[in-house]
């Protein structure tokens, strides 16, 4: 597969500047971020005509919206298995013939089992692309510009929530409503599920013509195949991929494959760096970012705007969010990881806060709720602010960082557990938060703003920066947490 791809000349790894074929193959890496963005968030717009067509409660609802969740953290765990025994662009593909079934079943569930279990295959290929696109883009990128490419990712994902929800908005406003106009027999809302088998066409046909991780190939003592990989990426002579690769294989073994077990130690359970991971994926989604994306039509209708306004406000958030993580692609391989984080926890718990005093001040208006004054559009900037302040620093760094923090020899399996965690705790998120908006909205965002606070105390003592560090040094202290400047 890597004679897809012909070398250049010049070595620009020194410059910080990735030859343009890591580029390339670090684009199609993260389709599969695309589509995770693109599948969790276009329920956004069929949130109602599901509630409506299925007769489903506050429990239902959220059954429906989380258990994507919960698949993605199964698919996490196997993406990481799966990956090192088969391979990265083989796993890819896997998850995009998943991705093309589920969005296909989604869209022609006929009651509310089928469609939970549709979602959850869903969730399955969404937790194959929450690992592979980090774990392979760390693994071919240059240290220089790893952050910018791993960056790509959070891009690919944010562009796919942007994508769900224009894609939603069209098509509700050219059928007339979510659930009116019927086009080929079905309604607006199962169209919005079908649209997603395209993109996973795309990816499934792009992996098949992606290279190997090269240090993938030096776990599996394919020296040969290694050399010739990373030469070709990376614009580099023989001689310079023969000495890399060597230095690759000082921190693998083609005879031990990764394992669960070798992420623990007795003292402390699992290794130091592994609960560091664990935790700053678990409270990327514990501050509430899914709610934004996956209720926000609902949301702002149940606080009195209308439909379409509502779909208006949920692209405006996403278009918010793309902007944002360009930033962040522009910063991170400049200020480092940590700078962004910190700032980033800080800026989104300021913004909860004003999002919950904001929904405390909405008062009844008949069967509806209305946020009266200027309350409305400060509730409105402080949740675009909200995304800013997280697609600027944890919705990209968090992933980047699970990518190159962990030691070689347990990255794949310790990305997969940490993403699995990240995955556990959004369906925490998801499955509460319908019950948590009916006994207090402003509430359910003050618990959401607690959560980020913590974050910038994790960040704080518990993260080190990983910027212009080669993957093999990760592997020099694995157990160490102490955070450095």
């Amino acid at each position: 597969m890597s004679g897809e791809f012909t070398a250049v000349p010049t070595n620009t790894r020194a410059a910080g500047r990735p030859p343009r074929r890591v580029v390339l193959v670090s684009i199609v890496g993260a389709i599969g971020g695309f589509l995770f963005g693109f599948d969790t968030a276009v329920i956004n717009g069929a949130v109602d005509p599901i509630e409506e067509n299925f007769a489903l409660d506050a429990m239902g609802l959220g059954t429906v919206v989380a258990i994507t969740l919960f698949g993605a953290a199964v698919g996490a765990l196997l993406a990481g298995w799966m990956a090192d025994r088969i391979g990265r662009p083989r796993v890819m593909g896997i998850a995009a013939v998943v991705f093309a079934a589920s969005s296909l079943g989604c869209g022609t569930a006929s009651d509310f089992w089928s469609l939970s279990a549709w979602r959850l295959l869903t969730g399955i290929a969404v937790g194959y692309a929450t690992v592979l696109g980090p774990l392979y883009i760390s693994e071919i990128a240059p240290a220089a510009a790893r952050g910018r490419l791993a960056s790509f990712q959070q891009m690919a994902i944010v562009l796919g929530i942007f994508a769900a929800l224009l894609s939603d908005s069209l098509i509700a406003a050219v059928l007339g409503g979510a659930d009116a106009e019927r086009f080929l027999g079905l309604p607006a809302w199962r169209w919005m599920f079908i649209v997603g088998a395209v993109p996973a066409s795309i990816y499934g046909i792009l992996s098949l013509r992606i290279p190997e991780s090269p240090r993938h190939l030096a776990a599996r003592g394919c020296q040969e195949a290694a050399y010739h990989v990373l030469a070709n990426l990376h614009g580099i002579s023989r001689d310079q991929a023969e000495r890399d690769v060597a230095r690759m294989g000082a921190t693998l073994s083609s005879e031990h494959r990764p394992r669960f077990r070798d992420m623990f130690c007795r003292r402390t359970g699992l290794l130091p760096v592994v609960w560091a991971g664990v935790g700053i994926a678990a409270l990327q989604a514990l501050v509430g970012v899914d709610v934004i994306f996956y209720y926000s039509t609902s949301l702002w209708k149940s606080v009195g705007f209308g439909e379409s306004a509502s779909f208006g406000l949920s692209v405006l958030s996403s278009l918010i969010n793309v902007v944002s993580t360009v930033v962040a692609i522009v910063l991170i391989d400049r200020i480092g990881r940590r700078r962004l984080l910190l700032a980033g926890s800080a800026g989104m718990a300021v913004s909860l806060l004003l999002m919950s005093i904001g929904f405390s001040r909405s008062v009844s208006a008949g069967e509806n709720l209305v946020l009266p004054g200027a309350w409305g559009p400060l509730t409105l900037i402080g949740a675009n602010a909200f995304v800013v302040c997280f697609a600027v620093s944890w919705g990209p760094v968090v992933w980047v960082l699970l990518g190159e923090m962990f030691p070689n020899a347990i990255r794949g399996v310790a990305l997969a557990l940490a993403a699995s965690v990240n995955w556990i705790s959004g369906v925490a998120v998801n499955l509460s938060f319908p019950t948590l908006r009916e006994i207090s909205l402003p509430g359910s965002y003050a618990l959401y703003g607690v959560m980020a606070l913590l974050s910038w105390f994790l960040v704080r003592f518990g993260v080190r920066e990983t910027m212009n560090r080669e993957l093999e040094d990760m592997s020099a202290a694995p157990t160490a947490l102490k955070p450095q400047p």
